[in-house]
């Protein structure tokens, strides 16, 4: 802030832009929050930021826009905890069970955009192709991760990596599911739910382990 005087009227209108941007994001998802994914709606957005809602356009020419504004801030999210929680070095099923609690661990924090990424919530919605392209990204991100699992941690299957990494996914966003609709206020390890997570891995340490 203390450098904002020396900055172009080019760059103050880039950086105020920037600001509102976020501000109009951070808005919507305390609005999906409290009142569901897709009860998203530009007037109460408007409202809560005390300007005109045809003001928003400026920004965002729709809702949908919006939506697909949010779901690149989820998936970028979701990437960057993933990637801080597997940078660690350990063994490769304490890097799997840190990996998947930073995981579930943000979606307890961001609820909506944890649906807006990975659930169908919102009708008529579709990620635009840019958005879809840093989906696709993090899938590869998450099959580099398990291939480097199964060598590191020696374990033999017939299952393929895309494979291993959508079971994986199947039960953790089946337990994130389930703890989101019951215990939402409550931390990874508690609840009837989010403490699935140790026994998760221990079972699998059972049929996979060495």
């Amino acid at each position: 802030m203390g450098n904002s005087k020396h900055l172009s009227p080019k760059q103050r209108r880039s950086r105020n832009r920037e600001e509102m941007t976020a501000a109009i994001a951070q808005t919507a998802q305390e609005i999906m929050r409290e009142q569901g994914v897709a009860a998203l709606n530009l007037n109460e957005i408007a409202r809560r930021l005390g300007m005109q809602t045809p003001s928003l356009y400026e920004y965002f020419p729709n809702k949908m826009a919006l939506y697909d504004h949010l779901f690149r801030v989820g998936t970028r999210l979701f990437r960057e905890r993933l990637a801080q929680a597997m940078a660690e070095d350990s063994s490769p099923w304490e890097k799997l069970e840190r990996a998947l609690t930073a995981y579930f661990t943000c979606a307890i924090e961001y609820p909506e955009l944890f649906k807006l990424v990975y659930e169908r919530h919102v009708p008529g919605f579709i990620p635009s192709e840019n958005s879809m392209t840093e989906a696709y990204a993090a899938l590869e991100e998450g099959s580099q991760f398990f291939q480097h699992f199964l060598t590191t941690a020696q374990i033999e299957t017939t299952l393929e990596t895309e494979q291993m990494r959508d079971i994986f996914l199947v039960i953790l966003h089946g337990i994130i599911a389930l703890h989101l609709a019951n215990h939402p206020e409550q931390p990874v390890g508690q609840g009837r739910f989010g403490s699935l997570l140790p026994a998760v891995i221990e079972m699998l340490k059972k049929a996979w382990g060495k």
